[in-house]
This record gives structure tokens, C-alpha cells and sequence, in this order.
């Protein structure tokens, strides 16, 4: 999938109370397999994780485009494109 921002994924789980084991309860891997897929900056992710992590954790689309495509909208947040 690319580069996907681990940082701001992994803030969000915590201000949900949620670790990253528990994301992967929640989409449906175990513990080994979900932190393959956030190894290498979320390289290992599909689009159908990324679908499936927006809407285990109901995010926003702001937040889905921070997470997910922030690299390619490198000024998203600050409405700069």
C-alpha cells in the first residue's frame, strides 16, 4: 500500500484505549500478523486493511487521509495543496 503514517495510526489506538494487538483482534489477524503489516512504515497493508482498520476505529475521512494518504496530500491538514 506505501508508506502509511504508523505514528498518527498508533495515536489514534491510544486515544481510543486500544494497543496495536487489539486492532488486529478487531480486523481479524493475530498478534504476529498485524505487526508484520505496521513493519516498514505499514508497507505490508492493503487497501482492504486500510478499509477495514477506518472502519474498525470509525474514522473520519480526515483522519482515513492523514493515516493513509498523507504522502501523497502532503498539505492535507492544512488545506495547502
Amino acid at each position: 500500500m506505501g508508506t502509511v503514517n504508523i505514528r498518527k495510526l498508533k495515536a489514534k489506538l491510544t486515544e481510543l484505549g486500544l494497543n496495536v494487538e487489539a486492532l488486529g483482534k478487531m480486523i481479524g489477524y493475530d498478534r504476529s500478523s498485524i505487526y508484520r503489516r505496521f513493519a516498514d512504515n505499514g508497507a505490508a497493508l492493503t487497501v482492504d486493511d486500510a478499509n477495514k482498520i477506518i472502519a474498525a476505529l470509525k474514522l473520519s475521512a480526515a483522519e482515513a487521509i492523514a493515516i493513509f494518504f498523507a504522502q501523497l496530500v502532503p498539505n492535507f491538514e492544512t488545506d495547502e495543496v
